[in-house]
């Protein structure tokens, strides 16, 4: 199995055009040296980076950082971290369910890793399949946390016209102006 250094390595070879024959290898779940789910963190992750936002890719907080003890167990897995040129914070949760849409625990774990944060930070909870209509409903009243919900389709949108800052940027604005965490990206102009 490959570290997180070999992946990191290997999706920084990719461009667009790789990117977007990934998301079609992690679709038809043939991603070979991938684990299961790696392959859509890091391409998330990766479409981000093209895109000129900062990337702190996957990473283990530990109990001694979050303690000052110094102990190292581990407190939590962040997926990934990204901060745009227009200076949106956002840890990042990727959800790579085959048929199966991320239900509420995903929205309830991301909240209580903001709590931990600035508030500043946001979220953004990456769903190949979707979510449920629980957790759609609670990342509506996570407040004065905002966690933005993106699903399949909008990953693939984001990744065919390079939207993933400019996308985040509008779900952000959205959510500011009408509370709705989900608004879909499908709008190309992305206006409030």
């Amino acid at each position: 199995m490959a570290t997180d250094e070999e992946y990191q390595k290997n999706i920084q070879q990719h461009e667009w055009a790789d990117l977007i024959e990934l998301w079609g290898k992690i679709n038809a779940r043939e991603t070979p040296g991938w684990p299961a789910g790696k392959a859509f963190e890091y391409l998330v992750l990766r479409a981000f980076q093209l895109e000129g936002a900062y990337v702190h890719w996957p990473y283990t907080v530990t109990v001694g950082e979050v303690t000052g003890s110094g102990a190292q167990e581990a407190a939590e897995q962040i997926d990934g971290f990204v901060h745009t040129d227009d200076g949106l914070a956002c840890l990042i949760e990727c959800k790579d369910y085959r048929d199966e849409k991320a239900n509420l625990e995903s929205i309830a774990k991301l909240r209580n890793q903001l709590l931990r944060r600035s508030s500043t930070a946001i979220g953004a909870v990456f769903s190949r399949a979707g979510f449920t209509a629980t957790s759609t409903l609670l990342a509506r009243f996570t407040a004065p946390q905002t966690i933005l919900l993106w699903d399949g389709d909008e990953i693939e949108i984001a990744l065919r016209n390079h939207w993933f800052c400019r996308g985040l940027t509008a779900k952000y604005r959205i959510c500011l102006a009408k509370g709705v965490p989900d608004f879909h990206i499908d709008d190309i102009s992305m206006e409030v």
